[in-house]
């Protein structure tokens, strides 16, 4: 029998390391999975957004799903990202089933704005296809409307919906209509940011960019949050969050460009290469990163060994 509830607390969305000659570096990822499940995550999210899903071939996504199976092994739940043309999308959450994940993820369908039938079409599609859990993504070109969800909470498999773009009023309409119906998910890029914004509206996952390499900073921002102890909140946002986001922000792509970064910086097996079109941290970026992350494990030392 399936469990369907959505993951909570805080989810790991491990990167695709790459090679010099581009290919995946398994031997890096499983170390990003590891870390992560080490670190206490509560799910793992394999090529997703962070992951470089949209520049992954089939082949490649089928390989990660088998090798990330293996590493978590029923640990905490695992999730896949499907997405892009509803061709691929089907197949790829085919492909998430034969190698046992609990669920996946259902990025926005390419390119093309469809009104919200055509998005419930695409939905479904990819829903139906499989028994797994289905998360709805509200990003980009994919948003629903509180009539659309209804009619896909129709389908036993889906379990949550995450936020990704931070429409509020949105939000509060969904959450009021449909409360513990459904799972909610912060997916906002650097969700630290607004979680506290979220988190009274019922949102009590997120996904965090910085827990591939500070994991420990987004534990206790989060913890610090749920205990109300607003001093440490405000601790963090100044010393990491905000920092790292206004690096964030600085060029498009960084959103998964910096975490490479970050790994690196840290010493964990991955290099700051990505697939076109995002392109790698600029060095000047990268030094500034670097500085933030020395004043934040110095402030906030994790229980490994870590030298900047």
């Amino acid at each position: 029998m399936m469990n369907r509830y959505a993951p909570t607390g805080i989810s790991g969305f491990p990167v695709t390391p790459l090679n010099e000659n581009g290919t995946i570096d398994e031997k890096a990822l499983i170390a990003n999975i590891e870390f992560l499940l080490a670190e206490g995550l509560e799910s793992i999210f394999i090529a997703c957004g962070a992951g470089e899903f949209h520049n992954l071939s089939t082949e490649e996504f089928e390989s990660m799903v088998k090798l990330a199976k293996s590493v978590v092994h029923e640990k905490v739940p695992l999730y896949t990202g499907v997405g892009g043309n509803i061709t691929e999308a089907v197949k790829k959450a085919q492909v998430s089933e034969k190698h046992g994940a609990d669920g996946y993820l259902i990025l926005p369908p390419y390119l093309i704005d469809g009104e919200q039938e055509g998005i419930y079409e695409y939905y479904k599609a990819v829903i139906t296809s499989t028994d797994l859990n289905s998360i709805l993504y509200q990003r980009a070109n994919a948003v629903l409307k509180a009539d659309t969800l209804e009619r896909l909470l129709n389908f036993p498999q889906v379990v949550g919906v995450k936020d990704g773009i931070g429409n509020m009023e949105l939000n509060v309409e969904l959450t009021q209509r449909f409360g513990s119906r459904v799972g909610w998910l912060n997916g906002m890029p650097l969700a630290e940011v607004t979680m506290p914004a979220y988190a009274p509206l019922g949102f009590n996952c997120y996904s965090s960019a910085i827990s591939n390499y500070i994991p420990h900073i987004s534990r206790k921002f989060y913890q610090a949050l749920q205990d109300g102890d607003q001093q440490t909140v405000n601790e963090i946002y100044d010393t990491v969050i905000l920092p790292i986001n206004r690096i964030r922000n600085k060029r498009k792509g960084y959103a998964v460009a910096l975490i490479k970064a970050g790994m690196e910086i840290v010493g964990l097996p991955v290099t700051n290469t990505v697939r076109p079109p995002v392109t790698p941290v600029e060095q000047d970026h990268y030094e500034e990163l670097k500085k933030v992350l020395k004043k934040a494990l110095d402030k906030y030392p994790p229980n490994w060994k870590v030298t900047i």
